[in-house]
C-alpha cells in the first residue's frame, strides 16, 4: 500500500460525497415534475414522445399498472435487440464482415443488456458490429437504466404520499425524464470529456497499433466514447472492446480512470439524496447514504490491503511486494483495488483489472458486494430499491426488539409487506446457490470453467452471483462462447451456460423489482401517523448501523458456505490452483 494508492481513494470519495446532494437535488426537481433549465430545449421532444406512445405524462398508475408498463416496455426491447443482433450479416458499417452470433448467445446477450447487467461472453471488436453496439447496446443502456430509475422513484413516491390515493406515478414519463433530463445530458457531457482524454470516437474501420512487444495489431475501434459514458453512467458495464477499461481505447490516462470511477457511482449515490428531498426529511437520505458509503469504505481497504501482498504464485517464484498480475501497470494495485470495488458495489461490471486475478481475499470481496444484493449504492435505481426493502426489513425488527408496531416515515410496517421484503431480499440469493449447485453438479456446465479446484468453482459461484444481481463481472475462466478464428464464423456457444445465466439475469432484475413495487404500492395507500415518544427513529447513524447489520444477517451470511469452499479457501493455503 502506497500513499499515492490512499490519496486517490480518498479523493474519490470527497468528489462523491460532495456531488450527491448536487446531483440529488436535481433529480427531485426532475421526478417532482418541477421545471429545470433542460425543459426549454427537451420539454417539446418530451411532449413529443407522449403523442408518439399515446400515453399521458400525469397518469397515476397502481402498481400492478406501472409494473406490467415496465414489464411490455422489456419485452419489446428484448426482442428488439434480439433481432438487431440476428440480422449482423446485413448491417451497414460492418468493416470487418462479421455475420451474426449464434442465436444461444444472442439470447444472453439480449437478456444481458435490456437487464442492465451488460454481461458479455464475447469481445466486442470481434463480435457486434458498430450498428448493434450503437442501436443495441448503447441504446438499451439507456434504457434500462431508465427503467430501474423510474422503478425507484415510483417506490419513492409511495412511501412519501401523504394525501391518499395508491398511484405511484407514470412509468412512461418518469422513463422519458430519466432518459431526456438525466442519462442523456450527462453522458454527452461524459463522452465530450472522455474525447479530451483520449477515449476513440470513431466511424472508421480497423486500424493497426504496435503492441508493447512490437507487434502490429488489427483492432477494430468505433464509437467507443459515447458508449463509454452511458455504460458507466447508467451502470451497465459492456465495454466495447473485450478488455473493457483496460483498454487504453478506453481508459487511457489516470484521469480519465477517475472520471469513469465517478461516473459509476454519481447517480446511484445521487439517488440517496433524491430520497431524502422527496419524503421531506434529507437526513432519511443521508442515513441510507451513510450506510452504503460506510460497507463501500470497508470493501475498498479490504481489497486493497489484501492485493498490497504477494499471490501463493508469487511467492512460489520467490517475488515479493504488491499483486500485479492481471492489472495494468499504468493504474497499479490502489486504483484497481478501488475500481474492482466500485464497479461490484454497484450493479456495473465495467473492470480495469482482471477479476481472477485477485488474491483469494481480494477477489472474496467483489464476491461480497454482489452478494448483499446490490444494494452498496447497487444499480442506478434498483440499489436504492433494493435497499429500501432492507430499510423496512431494519425497521420491522427493530420493532420486534422493542415490541412496538414497525413504522417507516410515519407509515405502519404490517404482515403483507414484511412477506414481499422476505421475498424479494431471499429469492436472489436462493437464485443463486441454486443455479450454482446445477451448474457445478451437471457434466454441461463443466466446458464454462477453465480452472480447477477452488477458483474453479469460485468461477461458477462467481458468474451466477454476477448474473442473478445483474452485474456483469466474471472471473475471466468462465466462458460461454468460443471464436477460434476470432470472428462469429466457425464460432460456438455453450448453450447451458447462455440459457441458464439469462434466466438467472431475467429472475434476478424482476422478481425483487415487482416486489419492491407491490411494497410501494401497499404503503402509498397507509395512514400516515404522527410520530411520538416511542417512534424509533430512521435518520439516525444508529439506525444505519442497524440497517448494515441487517444486510450483513440477511444477505451475505447466507452464503458464507459458497465462499468458504472457493476464496476464502484460497486465502487460507498457499497452495496453487
Amino acid at each position: 500500500m502506497t500513499a499515492a494508492g490512499w490519496i486517490q481513494i480518498a479523493v474519490y470519495c470527497a468528489l462523491l460525497v460532495a456531488l450527491t446532494p448536487v446531483l440529488g437535488r436535481y433529480l427531485a426537481r426532475v421526478y417532482g415534475g418541477e421545471r429545470v433549465a433542460l425543459a426549454t430545449v427537451l420539454g417539446p421532444v418530451e411532449r413529443g414522445v407522449y403523442r408518439l406512445l399515446g400515453v399521458r405524462a400525469d397518469d397515476d398508475m397502481p402498481w400492478r399498472a406501472y409494473a406490467r408498463a415496465a414489464l411490455w416496455f422489456t419485452a419489446t426491447s428484448l426482442a428488439a435487440v434480439y433481432l438487431v443482433m440476428r440480422t449482423q450479416s446485413v448491417h451497414p458499417l460492418n468493416h470487418t464482415d462479421l455475420t451474426s452470433p449464434t442465436w444461444d448467445l444472442s439470447f444472453n446477450t439480449a437478456i444481458s443488456f435490456v437487464t442492465n447487467t451488460n454481461w458479455q461472453f464475447y469481445g466486442g471488436e470481434t463480435t457486434m458490429t458498430q450498428v448493434t453496439q450503437m442501436t443495441g447496446l448503447a441504446v438499451q443502456n439507456f434504457t434500462s437504466a431508465a427503467v430501474g430509475i423510474a422503478v425507484a422513484v415510483a417506490v419513492v413516491r409511495g412511501l412519501a404520499r401523504r394525501g391518499g390515493g395508491t398511484g405511484l406515478g407514470s412509468f412512461w414519463a418518469d422513463l422519458v425524464r430519466s432518459v431526456l433530463y438525466v442519462l442523456l445530458p450527462l453522458a454527452i457531457v461524459a463522452a465530450v470529456a472522455l474525447m479530451g482524454l483520449g477515449v476513440v470516437q470513431s466511424l472508421g474501420g480497423p486500424t493497426t497499433v504496435r503492441t508493447l512487444a512490437g507487434a502490429d495489431q488489427l483492432i477494430t475501434v468505433g464509437p467507443v466514447a459515447s458508449q463509454e459514458a452511458i455504460k458507466l453512467l447508467g451502470t451497465n458495464g459492456g465495454g466495447y472492446f473485450n478488455v473493457n477499461s483496460a483498454m487504453p481505447f478506453e481508459n487511457p490516462t489516470a484521469f480519465a480512470n477517475l472520471l469513469e470511477m465517478l461516473l459509476i457511482l454519481v447517480i446511484p449515490a445521487a439517488l440517496t439524496a433524491m430520497y431524502g428531498t422527496m419524503v421531506g426529511s434529507r437526513r432519511q437520505g443521508w442515513a441510507i447514504f451513510g450506510a452504503m458509503f460506510a460497507m463501500f469504505v470497508v470493501a475498498v481497504v479490504v481489497v486493497y490491503a489484501a492485493e498490497a501482498q504477494s499471490s501463493p504464485a508469487m511467492q512460489a517464484a520467490g517475488l515479493h511486494g504488491a499483486n500485479l498480475e492481471g492489472k495494468d501497470v499504468r493504474f497499479g494495485t490502489g486504483s484497481s483495488a478501488l475500481f474492482a470495488a466500485i464497479t461490484t458495489v454497484a450493479s456495473c461490471g465495467a473492470v480495469n483489472a482482471a477479476m481472477d486475478s485477485l488474491t483469494g481475499l481480494g477477489g472474496a470481496v467483489p464476491l461480497a458486494n454482489m452478494m448483499t444484493g446490490e444494494v452498496i449504492f447497487g444499480g442506478v435505481g434498483s440499489g436504492l430499491y433494493g435497499m429500501l426493502m432492507y430499510v423496512v426489513l431494519a425497521v420491522f425488527l427493530a420493532g420486534l426488539m422493542v415490541g412496538r408496531t414497525p413504522e417507516l416515515l410515519g407509515k405502519k410496517i404490517e404482515a403483507r409487506e414484511v412477506k414481499l421484503v422476505a421475498i424479494g431480499t431471499l429469492a436472489v440469493p436462493l437464485l443463486v446457490l441454486v443455479c450454482t449447485g446445477i451448474a457445478v453438479a451437471v457434466k454441461w456446465g463443466d466446458p464454462s470453467v477453465y480452472n480447477a479446484g477452488p477458483q474453479g468453482f469460485a468461477e461458477s459461484l462467481y458468474a451466477y452471483v454476477s448474473q442473478a444481481n445483474n452485474n456483469g463481472s466474471a472471473f475471466a475462466g468462465f466462458t460461454g462462447y468460443l471464436q477460434p478464428d476470432g470472428t462469429n464464423e466457425g464460432a460456438f456457444a455453450i448453450t447451458f451456460a447462455n440459457l441458464l445465466g439469462g434466466a438467472a439475469m431475467l429472475f434476478g432484475r424482476f422478481l425483487p423489482m415487482l416486489v419492491v413495487l407491490a411494497v410501494g404500492g401497499a404503503l402509498a395507500g397507509k395512514r400516515v401517523t404522527p410520530a411520538g415518544p416511542g417512534t424509533m427513529r430512521t435518520d439516525t447513524a444508529t439506525f444505519a448501523a442497524l440497517l448494515i447489520a441487517t444486510i450483513v444477517l440477511v444477505a451475505l451470511l447466507t452464503f458464507v458456505p459458497a465462499l468458504l469452499l472457493g476464496p476464502i479457501v484460497q486465502s487460507l493455503t498457499d497452495q496453487l490452483f
